[in-house]
């Protein structure tokens, strides 16, 4: 999604009469439009409010809608609504499409817009679900007391996480719509679920992603701990108020969580990644890794401060990242970015607690940031050894060790045994109850193997491999 990054520019709707303005007139509808239908244009200009009426196109006399703004000469990127993010415009079959950009030069300039089709079909059909089967939705409508308003909140589980008993670290992620879903999301999704079952799939150990949905026209005021002479905001003290009282406290207890602050992230782009420097710098308690996507430091110069006060109170790793294309006319993301991090450096965190990326092609949006999640969650996590080096326990005896249909298993203590065997990669591929110390193994593929017992707290594991 391409967020209010910039500080919208200074804009009103002047007299028609006027002559230097920018015109963006609709040269081209799709059938599927509704009739009747209202129009409006969501940009970086307006803090792409998707259905604020001072931006709403009226028909010209010769039946075109259109929509005249008066802006200073600078490169502008925007979409077309039909109110809100639902009804988007999108490419002709129902997919998004990326931000549109018009770059005004001044004067009277007319900007032919065709539109292609909607996200949502024109009202006629939804673009189907791009989520992975382990996305769930916690709750669509989850209440945020701090707030007095409900969202929806949609998690993603590892892999195994129904087949296993294992605790996760757990990653608090704001913009929800955007992270797993293309139906969904506003200008592409960031595919952290693909990702994530990905690196599941070559041994890592998981983790448990919270995302909390934005709230649309208060995303401004939700997402920014201190309010803006301009354009306002100011409430994301409550938000973070929210996440560490109310949605932490409620994902620990009904989920198989690693609830302290080492196996606890926060992450956002934009003024998601301003609310999570903030979160953690007022909370290292609670968040011991934060990802800062393109954080809109511009927005309050307050943030700053506010770090270099809070200090090093606690280990904490801080990914900071944005790309040289968000920088635009006063607007210095890098810059701002790099001023941070001399700040944390300053406040005491070393470099193995401090990571900054900057990336020449990089711009704020979606695919960026998606491009990037991997390496950043990754860093932050790195500490977490995978899965099959976690199965550290008292040795168990196994044998023959080459086993081709039986593995004897020497059965310590009293049980009953319940088991888990793991492949090369740390994936479960079975669980078992032991009673004779007798396991069949015949239907596993070739290759290496632990076996993992349990009986009340204590635990063994053993190699094996299975041959032909």
């Amino acid at each position: 999604m391409y967020r209010p990054l910039f500080p919208p520019l200074l804009l009103c709707l002047c007299s028609w009469t006027l002559s230097a303005q920018l015109i963006l007139r609709i040269s081209e509808l799709p059938a599927t439009t509704p009739d009747p239908v209202t129009l409006y244009v969501a940009g970086s200009f307006n803090g792409w409010t998707p259905g604020n009426a001072d931006y709403q196109m009226m028909q010209n006399a010769d039946g075109k809608w259109e929509l005249r703004l008066d802006l200073a000469a600078d490169t502008y990127e925007y979409k077309i609504t039909r109110g809100d993010w639902a009804t988007v415009e999108g490419t002709a079959q129902g997919n998004n499409r990326p931000n549109r950009s018009v770059t005004y030069t001044g004067g009277e300039q007319v900007e032919a817009v065709a539109i292609a089709g909607w996200e949502d079909g024109g009202g006629g059909g939804a673009q189907l679900s791009t989520a992975a089967e382990n996305v769930i939705v916690l709750d669509s409508a989850f209440y945020l007391p701090q707030l007095d308003r409900y969202r929806r909140i949609v998690m993603y589980l590892p892999p195994d996480y129904a087949d296993d008993d294992r605790r996760y670290p757990v990653l608090y992620m704001h913009d929800g719509q955007n992270l797993f879903d293309e139906a969904t999301s506003f200008s592409g999704e960031w595919r952290v679920d693909e990702t994530l079952n990905a690196l599941y799939a070559a041994g890592d150990p998981g983790v448990i992603v919270v995302g909390i949905d934005n709230g649309g026209a208060e995303r401004i005021n939700e997402l920014t701990p201190y309010a803006n002479a301009r354009y306002g905001g100011g409430r994301g003290a409550e938000y973070v108020d929210f996440i560490v009282e109310t949605l932490k406290p409620y994902v620990d207890t009904h989920f198989r969580t690693r609830d302290n602050a080492e196996n606890t992230g926060i992450m956002g782009s934009s003024l998601g990644g301003l609310l999570s420097l903030y979160a953690a710098a007022r909370h290292p308690d609670v968040f011991g890794r934060a990802g800062v996507f393109s954080p809109s430091l511009w927005y309050t110069g307050d943030i700053y401060d506010f770090v270099a006060e809070a200090g090093r109170r606690a280990p904490q790793r801080y990914f900071l990242l944005a790309g040289y294309k968000e920088n635009s006319g006063s607007n210095n993301v890098t810059g701002d970015v790099l001023r941070m991090a001399q700040v944390l450096r300053e406040a005491g965190f070393g470099t193995s607690e401090l990571r900054t990326e900057l990336h020449a092609d990089g711009q704020h949006a979606e695919w960026y940031w998606a491009r990037e999640f991997e390496d950043a969650y990754r860093w932050l996590f790195a500490e977490m050894p995978n899965r099959v080096a976690r199965l550290q326990a008292e040795p168990l005896r196994l044998w023959p060790t080459l086993s081709r249909d039986t593995l004897n298993v020497d059965l310590p203590g009293t049980g009953p045994y319940r088991g888990w065997v793991y492949d090369q990669h740390g994936r479960t591929v079975r669980r078992v109850q032991l009673t004779d110390g007798r396991l069949l193994i015949g239907d596993l593929s070739p290759g290496v193997y632990w076996l993992r017992l349990r009986s009340g707290r204590k635990e063994w594991t053993g190699q094996f491999f299975r041959v032909e």
